[in-house]
């Protein structure tokens, strides 16, 4: 059976379920090798055996964090080198992109991104143009290298041995040309990461101002879900830019997506049109962000919006 590698996207081992997703997709290609570049591997086996990794390559070394991402891309190429695999799988966020880009380079390989779904082809489903048209794709030419969004697939469980192979990596010089001076652990919100949360609840120039997130925030936590914001909301100061969702901020595709005073620019719907289930509550009938929702509420989002969530509780307690 062909190889397919992935790469895993973790933290000290911890692997982050967007990985998970993409073993579960590569079953569909072949046999998953999941490809672990840093240190905690131990932490993350069972996880990886679990979801369908025959085989777990490791390049443990002091570049892959010392440097930026081009050590990483370089331990991926030289792993596809050895493997010689039918494809390889990585995570479509700002840095799974990059390595994609660069191992393809390497490779000489066809690269395909924000895929939002790969059939057992290799055909590659993207969203394009703001989400207006979904198109397919299939590389022609070498390995294919595909960066697939998050929430693309639900991870499925297929234990398999994960057994682990230690690889050496000659790194360049070139590899090391930017280094690492100082890492800061990002404060915790004990909120899911935007881009792989599967309830995202997004507030926008209705909210008004800093204080009216505190409504955005408490339907969030009610749904264990994520909080994001329009441009609109993080220009204006009330939210931090790191939650921008948009096509100059973060591209999200969760199950549920909830906007909250967002009028429907085009700029902010290229950024979460892919979502499965679109909720909107806004107090313009006329505005656009209700072209494109499954379920639509017009009305003061303060005084909708705190019903819900009194609802939410009710139903769970």
């Amino acid at each position: 059976m062909t190889e397919i590698l992935v790469l895993v996207d973790h933290v000290d081992g911890a692997v982050r379920k967007p990985t998970l997703e993409l073993l579960t997709i590569a079953r569909r290609l072949g046999e998953p090798s999941a490809v672990f570049l840093g240190s905690g591997v131990a932490n993350a086996t069972e996880t990886l055996g679990k979801y369908g990794a025959a085989k777990v390559y490791v390049v443990d070394a002091p570049e892959i964090d010392g440097f930026l991402v081009a050590p990483k891309a370089e331990a991926l190429a030289a792993v596809a080198a050895q493997a010689s695999p039918g494809a390889i799988l990585v995570t479509a966020h700002s840095e799974g992109k990059e390595i994609a880009a660069r191992v393809a380079v390497r490779l000489g390989s066809g690269i395909i991104t924000d895929a939002v779904d790969v059939d057992a082809n290799g055909v590659a489903s993207q969203s394009v143009f703001a989400g207006s048209f979904l198109v397919t794709a299939k590389v022609t030419h070498g390995t294919p290298v595909i960066a697939v969004k998050p929430n693309a697939a639900a991870p499925e469980e297929a234990p398999a041995a994960a057994a682990v192979e230690n690889v050496t990596v000659a790194f360049s010089d070139a590899a090391k040309g930017a280094k690492v001076t100082a890492v800061a652990p990002r404060a915790k919100s004990g909120r899911p990461e935007l881009t792989e949360a599967a309830i995202v609840v997004s507030g926008g120039r209705g909210v008004g101002s800093t204080e009216g997130f505190a409504v955005i925030e408490a339907l969030a936590d009610s749904l264990g879900a994520a909080v994001g914001a329009s441009r609109a909301a993080t220009d204006a100061g009330w939210y931090p830019h790191a939650f921008q969702v948009g096509q100059t901020g973060k591209t999200v595709s969760p199950q549920l997506y909830i906007a909250n005073g967002i009028s429907g620019a085009i700029q902010h719907r290229a950024g979460m049109q892919t979502s499965k289930t679109i909720v909107a509550v806004n107090k313009d009938a006329e505005a656009p962000i209700f072209e494109l929702v499954d379920y639509g509420v017009v009305g003061d989002l303060f005084a909708v919006v705190p019903q819900l969530t009194d609802e939410i509780g009710k139903r769970k307690a």
